[in-house]
């Protein structure tokens, strides 16, 4: 074989790669997009049809390659598409904020009781706080997507907190990254006092939520 016949063959491997890696990509997006149609309906529904609205705000996001790549190195995982499809599951993610604790379950039922939603895994750290005081539900959602030549069953990772379990866990973030994850133990401790802060205010106004929805049915 010639250099110049060798020379197209890794060319034209390397476009059958970009390829793949695109389409790879793109499914994830895809997910993503059907994922937020089913949300959206259900925020629209209980806009216009219901009296009481409990998703507050949702955002979205694919992770980049450069994100993937970091997390299969970190945990010791080979680098290949496979790999990534095997081991990493919130490529796409979206959170939802709600108003009240019971808004979370309420929400994540939904969810898992459409027809074409399998639900994957379910981690409760709201139940189950993490040590430093995060709360959160983290939901893995398999949802299928069509494209020209294949059906593919894509996760989705849904996270559903909180307005003050949002706004602990964004402030939490920043602290630790502008001190580079190297925060002092002293902060650490105003973290998980300001953690149980929020979610006495969380059970406060949920007891209030229910005090005036007694009221409303009298």
């Amino acid at each position: 074989m010639t250099r110049n016949e060798w020379t197209s063959l890794d060319i034209k491997d390397l476009k059958d790669i970009k390829t793949e890696l695109t389409r790879f990509m793109m499914a994830y997006k895809f997910a993503l997009d059907e994922m937020n149609t089913k949300i959206n309906i259900l925020k629209e529904e209980f806009t216009y049809i219901h009296d009481y609205n409990p998703i507050e705000h949702v955002s979205s996001r694919v992770k980049s390659s450069e994100s993937i790549i970091k997390k299969l190195v970190r945990k010791g995982h080979d680098l290949s598409l496979e790999s990534i499809r095997e081991n990493i599951k919130d490529i796409a993610g979206i959170r939802i904020t709600c108003s009240f604790i019971s808004d979370i379950y309420e929400i994540s039922n939904m969810l898992q009781n459409q027809k074409d939603i399998h639900l994957l895994s379910m981690k409760d750290y709201i139940q189950n706080p993490k040590p430093n005081g995060y709360q959160s539900l983290h939901l893995i959602l398999e949802i299928p997507i069509f494209m020209s030549d294949r059906e593919e069953i894509i996760p989705v990772e849904i996270q559903i907190r909180t307005i003050a379990m949002d706004f602990w866990a964004s402030l939490e973030h920043k602290i630790f990254y502008k001190y580079n994850k190297e925060v002092p133990q002293s902060l650490i401790n105003e973290l998980k006092e300001a953690a149980t802060v929020a979610n006495e205010l969380d059970r406060k106004m949920e007891r209030i939520h229910n005090e005036m929805a007694e009221i409303k049915r009298l």
